[in-house]
């Protein structure tokens, strides 16, 4: 059997995604930017799906803007709205769990004469928003924060994030990365107040190299690609129409079944926790299981085992998950998620993420426990030889 449990880091196209993008490579090929009848349908086709992420967002179709992917949609917004406000202050805020493609970007401005401050969080992940409200001055122009963890699963409280700027009367822009939040738990974009909203296809099931970025109307960014006016300015180049029509196709399916494959995810990981914590000794989830944490992730350590070892046990079972974020995968160290959560390096050592999505089944859970518990008590005699 194989079991795909790594939604985190990408997810399988659906088949209509497929089909909708072998339509687009065999007919709709032209350039959407071209006058003519194949230009005009392209144009079409991304129009379209302009308009269906917009509507699942509840926002404008002219506020969503089509990138490569969510760092390239990151790095947009944060290069963009810093470029943009560099007169009004150097104080930008982010948090230390973010993802690569936001702390990244941060350490580059820090480098170059910014001053930044990376919150605290608690032992489940949850920003520190009283040091956030005294961090906040006159020359803070930016706010970044992850709303979902791609971790830990935590879903931040950016509501919060905006009641604390308004009570301050900052004129700080708040980015919100959506990567693991779109299409994974509601979204109230306007009522939030949020100015900008990174997001990806390849994570909800569309095809790799699409994303977007919403900019809410009235926010002046500064493009940091230049060419052919594409995207209203915002982002030249001509724009990956299969990918993002795919994006657009799969954007559809997810609005219309969000509700009834959320709870089947949400039943398939409290499943699998349940069963987890009964049957393999020595472990320590994460990941909370309630409504603060997204239902798609759930991170356990397995006390006294190397990750990597236990993940390769389950590879050739045929059981695909993680020691963490794909987009670091490679780099030197433990997790500065589970580091700033508190975990020791023995903890941090151990930690597997698991991720779902409603493709996955009872009976494949079932079976991932069973190689799971035997996998661990294979390493551990070993170990304790």
């Amino acid at each position: 059997m194989e079991v795909y449990l790594d939604n985190c880091a990408t997810t399988k196209p659906r088949e209509e995604v497929i089909d909708e993008i072998n339509y687009m490579l065999r007919t709709c090929y032209g350039n959407p930017s071209s006058l003519h009848r194949l230009g005009l349908n392209a144009e079409k086709k991304l129009n379209e799906a302009r308009e269906t992420i917009a509507n699942f967002l509840n926002v404008r179709k002219d506020e969503i803007y089509f990138t490569s992917g969510g760092t390239e949609s990151n790095n947009l917004a944060i290069q963009g709205i810093v470029e943009k406000n560099s007169r009004k202050g150097h104080h930008i805020i982010t948090t230390k769990i973010e993802h690569p493609s936001i702390l990244n970007v941060f350490k580059y401005y820090e480098n170059n004469g910014y001053h930044v401050t990376y919150l605290d969080v608690d032992k489940y992940g949850f920003i520190d928003l009283k040091q956030f409200r005294n961090s906040l001055d006159d020359s803070t122009i930016l706010v970044s924060v992850m709303l979902v963890n791609n971790e830990i699963g935590t879903i931040e409280p950016v509501w919060h994030i905006r009641e604390i700027l308004k009570e301050k009367k900052s004129n700080a822009l708040l980015h919100i990365d959506g990567i693991q939040a779109f299409g994974k738990i509601p979204l109230y974009l306007k009522k939030w107040e949020v100015d900008t909203f990174s997001f990806s296809g390849h994570k909800v099931h569309g095809p790799k190299g699409a994303g977007g970025l919403y900019i809410r109307k009235g926010v002046n960014l500064d493009p940091i690609v230049f060419g052919g006016n594409q995207e209203r300015g915002m982002r030249s180049g001509t724009e990956n129409t299969l990918g993002i029509v795919g994006m657009g196709c799969a954007v559809d399916i997810m609005n219309r079944n969000f509700h009834e494959e959320r709870e089947k995810v949400n039943e398939l990981k409290s499943y699998f926790v349940k069963n987890v914590s009964e049957q393999i000794s020595d472990i320590k989830i994460n990941s909370g299981i309630d409504d603060n944490f997204s239902p798609y992730i759930v991170n356990i350590t397995f006390l006294g085992i190397r990750g990597e070892v236990l993940l390769h046990f389950l590879e050739d079972n045929g059981i695909y998950v993680s020691t963490g974020s794909a987009c670091s995968s490679h780099g030197k160290g433990g997790s500065h998620v589970l580091n700033s959560i508190g975990l020791k390096n023995s903890e941090i050592e151990g930690a597997i993420r698991f991720s779902f999505s409603y493709q996955n089944t009872k009976e494949e859970i079932d079976y991932v426990v069973d190689i799971l518990k035997k996998s661990v008590e294979d390493i551990r005699k070993v170990i304790m030889r």
